[in-house]
């Protein structure tokens, strides 16, 4: 029986992993006992994220990493992308994803002529895969800077909604005195952060 370990990644708090789960089924459908799930909340663009890095650690020769798509394990750029899946081979470990690398194309019987075949093309497949989960995340950064720019020419774009109740704690220290440094640190905000909000109130009292 194969050893798989699951890598499930979704970017942010408020996504939901659950959708990935299926993968767990079809992996144990595909006759591969599940050595661990490993679940993030965390960009694509990052190579240090912790459940990653603890599921490299974790791999033992002749083990599969499964993701659902290529982009839940990376939206790196190619290079960086290419050293992820050289990190996980080399524990000898090797890599499923659905549509770029089947469970059933990477049986252990195969061999010969069929293998090397085999082997090239998932090559091929899982750069442009890499190549491809990276581009879409440029093309979405792209939009959103577009959408943002034709915001604020429209005058429709307000940026972040302001965190009225760290600007009433800023003020509030200020008022009794305290440094912007201490401030700052009270706040747990950058003293920078600190001069903006109490500069902006002074203004507003002028």
């Amino acid at each position: 029986m194969q050893v798989a370990r699951l890598y499930l990644r979704v970017s942010t708090a408020e996504q939901d992993l659950t959708r990935q789960s299926g993968i767990e089924h079809e992996a144990r459908q595909a006759g591969y006992y599940i050595a661990g799930i490993y679940r993030e909340k965390a960009s694509g663009v990052r190579a240090d994220r912790p459940e990653l890095l603890r599921m490299i650690a974790d791999l033992q020769p002749g083990e599969v990493v499964i993701a659902e798509k290529i982009d839940r394990l990376s939206r790196l750029p190619l290079a960086e992308a290419e050293q992820l899946v050289a990190s996980i081979r080399a524990k000898g470990a090797r890599l499923a994803v659905p549509g770029v690398v089947e469970l059933s194309d990477i049986t252990p019987g195969t061999d010969g002529v069929t293998r090397i075949v085999l082997e090239a093309m998932q090559a091929l497949l899982l750069k442009l895969a890499l190549q491809m989960a990276r581009d879409d995340y440029e093309t979405r950064r792209e939009r959103q800077r577009q959408g943002v720019a034709l915001a604020k020419a429209e005058h429709k774009y307000a940026g972040r909604p302001a965190d009225t109740a760290l600007h009433e704690r800023i003020i509030a220290l200020r008022r009794t005195g305290l440094t912007i440094r201490r401030t700052a640190e009270l706040c747990g905000c950058s003293p920078s952060q600190v001069k903006r909000i109490w500069a902006l109130h002074q203004a507003t009292q002028g």
